[in-house]
């Protein structure tokens, strides 16, 4: 069993920046590829950004490669999403997620079996 719990998540306007945080209980951190997805209104959810165990390899979406940032601290069973030069597409609700079953990194959502409950992004325009 794993426990994910997200925050960081607020209203912030174009341009600017956050920091989420996600983190984790139970299984031992540093055994398992974590993510970040976002779902907006209407909207699938989608993949953003993942990490290897080690943090050795990441993984970013078109969309927001070169202006996010996932890293993970295995020492503090945490993970992060630093997000800088917000877009007003970039609002959504932000989930990390644990793929426990494999080693091996997904960007299908599928793949992933614990789900923090959800921190909310706005970036006003």
């Amino acid at each position: 069993q794993v426990q994910l719990v997200e925050s960081g998540g607020e209203l912030v306007q174009a341009g600017g920046s956050l920091r989420l945080s996600c983190a984790a209980s139970g299984r031992t951190f540093s055994s398992y590829p974590m993510a970040w997805f976002r779902q907006a209104p209407g909207k699938e959810r989608e993949f953003v950004a993942g990490i290897s165990r080690s943090a050795g390899s990441t993984y970013y979406a078109d969309s927001v490669k070169g202006r996010f940032t996932i890293s993970r601290d295995n020492a503090k069973n945490t993970v992060y999403l630093q997000m800088n030069s917000l877009k007003p597409e970039d609002t959504a609700v932000y989930y990390c997620a644990a793929k426990t079953l494999s080693i091996n990194w997904s960007p299908n959502a599928r793949a992933y079996d614990y789900w923090g409950q959800g921190t909310q992004v706005t970036v006003s325009s």
